[in-house]
């Protein structure tokens, strides 16, 4: 009898361990989202996200997006982009506009692999405010506020990360609620 209970406690504790070694990214627009995947491959699955993807193919960020990284992306939701004003992403995805889409886009990558609690211990060792330089070389403000980053853009629009530490193979994405605007 004691043997079959020890059975089922070494059992259970393996079942748990592999269960935690499972753990999976948080689901992003109703797509499971892949580690093994780069930051494209599981962006193009996210219904929260066609307006981005639309836009770095429009600007030709897909092969960077593909590429090594590492890189961390804050990336804003459709609702973010329709929340320009109107007419703004359409102007934006015009070939005539491409530097200024890509120059918007590349504010939003950060060319390190950067995990939320990475993003919070600077902000803390900062007093309370860290800046981030983009590889668009825009800066964001981070500041934390109850456990959730927000990110503050050159023109003083704030962003919050509502979806942390989206791991990818070649880095991280944070989903933002709003697009991130550099300086014009």
């Amino acid at each position: 009898m004691i043997k079959s209970v020890l059975r089922g406690f070494a059992l259970a504790t393996a079942m748990s361990a592999v269960a935690f070694a499972a753990a999976k990214n948080p689901t992003v627009g109703g797509a499971a989202m892949f580690d093994s995947k780069n930051i494209i491959e599981n962006a193009v699955n996210s219904k929260d996200h066609t307006t981005l993807v639309a836009a770095v193919k429009a600007a030709g960020l897909v092969g960077t997006l593909e590429g090594k990284g590492p890189f961390t992306v804050f990336a804003p939701t459709n609702e973010a982009f329709a929340a320009l004003p109107k007419g703004t992403v359409d102007t934006l995805l015009k070939p005539e506009n491409k530097a200024t889409l890509t120059k918007v886009l590349t504010c939003h990558v950060v060319a390190a692999d950067a995990m939320a609690n990475t993003v919070a211990k600077m902000i803390k060792d900062d007093g309370g405010e860290h800046d981030i330089k983009t590889v668009g070389g825009c800066v964001l403000k981070a500041k934390e506020n109850m456990g959730k980053i927000t990110l503050t853009d050159e023109n003083g629009g704030v962003s919050h990360v509502t979806i942390a530490d989206v791991k990818q193979s070649n880095g991280v994405i944070h989903v933002v609620d709003k697009v991130l605007l550099p300086k014009m």
